[in-house]
């Protein structure tokens, strides 16, 4: 807890702060009602949605040969198509199977175009040999493709919702991730990739809107992907399906349609293992993966131009915070160093993730950040995530994280500075609606 001169005030202001925290509670779950005029993904700043902004994506390495255009400019003959996510996923399985003879698609109902559609016409493209539904049994489609992956094929196959990867969990952390250890480097399934759609959809309660990546955070020898947009999808895909490495390539699945952009039609890669870097800033890190990215763009313009409903809990000492966002895109291994340098420079770090807090993701970064950056912190490492709780069907969208709950997260962090506080015990500092009660922090001494 902090210590603080005005917090002296408090027990006699039980009845206010009750009520205050009760007003901003009831509002976190969404933004306020006239919050509509906020950045939706369609609108997102983070979607590229010009052809010049589309080839010049950061990262962003061609595969094919043909040279196109003289030197001055070598993107002249590029061509880009608006794609929805899942488009841009069906394309680099396109890719792949018109250029690897050795690669096969399967999964639950992909020869029909799957749930999300996202194998759609693949089958009479390509052919029902290598385009085909299997039975219902994740742990058999994972044994499959580590078999044939074993044998020399291109594996590319299809967890219908990551909820249902757990029955393919042996397979995965005891054969896949362990091939190529336990044959002293003889044999590999690194042409195995494992496709399923993840995160909240807003109505999957139990078994369709889990976050489960925490739960591969232990298993060495693969790799793990949660793409944002489709120009990483596609580009995230074809690298993950070349990789020497099995890969779990997890899609948010409400993004398949929401998240739009102009896409090269080209063959090209979006490199694994490296974040991005989406805002630059020096007063805080907030890093995040998939949907959320864009929950926290919603958010930092809440922050610093707040709507008038929530105005008045937000000074004015706040707004003005430069926080630095990052897309850790590459979940296993994670771009230690990016993160780490960031955090050296502006001190904080807020990790928000859809997985529950303990055992998420964000517990494995915060520990090795805190070891690496523990001189440089001023405030101890923050995550806001969903509750510890099964998925719940009618308050899903409570139990993730919304765009209210991660500006409550920033304004807390950057209070600890501004309040002078004393951090006593590691225990939790004020939650933002006591602390509203107090007046700008910026008074006092």
């Amino acid at each position: 807890m902090f210590r603080h001169s005005k917090l002296a005030r408090i027990p006699r202001k039980g009845a206010t702060i009750a009520k205050s925290y009760r007003r901003w509670e009831s509002t976190s779950a969404e933004p306020p009602p006239a919050g509509g005029h906020l950045p939706s993904v369609a609108t997102s700043a983070y979607l590229r949605t010009t052809r010049d902004s589309a080839l010049r994506t950061p990262g962003l390495r061609w595969i094919d040969d043909a040279f196109l255009g003289p030197p001055s400019n070598a993107l002249a003959g590029r061509e880009t198509r608006k794609m929805n996510l899942y488009q841009a996923v069906r394309d680099a399985m396109s890719i792949s199977l018109m250029k690897d003879d050795t690669a096969v698609v399967f999964g639950e109902d992909v020869a029909f175009g799957g749930v999300f559609r996202c194998t759609m016409g693949l089958a009479e493209e390509y052919g029902r040999e290598r385009v085909f539904n299997t039975p219902l049994t994740e742990q058999g489609i994972a044994g499959f493709g580590i078999g044939i992956a074993s044998m020399g094929h291109t594996a590319i196959a299809e967890i219908q919702f990551a909820d249902y990867i757990f029955p393919a969990f042996d397979q995965i952390v005891n054969e896949a991730a362990k091939h190529r250890f336990r044959s002293g480097g003889q044999f590999g399934v690194g042409a195995l990739t494992i496709r399923c759609p993840t995160m909240s959809v807003g109505h999957g309660g139990h078994y369709h809107s889990q976050s489960p990546e925490g739960f591969f955070m232990g298993a060495a020898g693969i790799k793990m992907v949660i793409p944002r947009s489709p120009i990483q999808a596609k580009g995230m895909l074809l690298a993950s399906i070349r990789d020497p490495n099995p890969v779990i390539f997890m899609e948010p699945k409400i993004l398949y349609r929401s998240a739009v952009e102009q896409v090269p039609i080209d063959d090209y890669e979006v490199p694994l293992g490296k974040a991005e870097i989406l805002t630059s800033g020096s007063d805080l890190t907030l890093l995040t993966w998939g949907t959320p990215v864009y929950h926290c763009e919603t958010a930092l313009h809440m922050l610093q131009s707040p709507h008038s409903s929530i105005a008045k809990h937000i000074p004015q000492s706040v707004r003005s915070a430069k926080v630095e966002l990052i897309d850790l895109r590459t979940i296993l291994p994670w771009d230690v160093e990016t993160i780490e340098e960031s955090v050296k420079r502006t001190g904080r770090l807020v990790i928000v993730h859809e997985a529950s807090k303990t055992g998420g993701v964000g517990s494995e970064i915060a520990a090795e950040i805190q070891k690496r950056c523990f001189l440089k912190l001023n405030a101890p490492v923050k995550r806001i995530t969903a509750w510890d709780t099964p998925v719940p069907m009618q308050f899903e969208k409570f139990h993730i994280p919304d765009s209210l709950r991660i500006v409550d997260g920033i304004q807390i962090m950057y209070w600890i500075k501004l309040m002078k506080c004393e951090y006593v015990e590691g225990r939790a500092f004020w939650s933002i609606a006591q602390l509203i009660t107090l007046g700008d922090p910026e008074d006092a001494t």
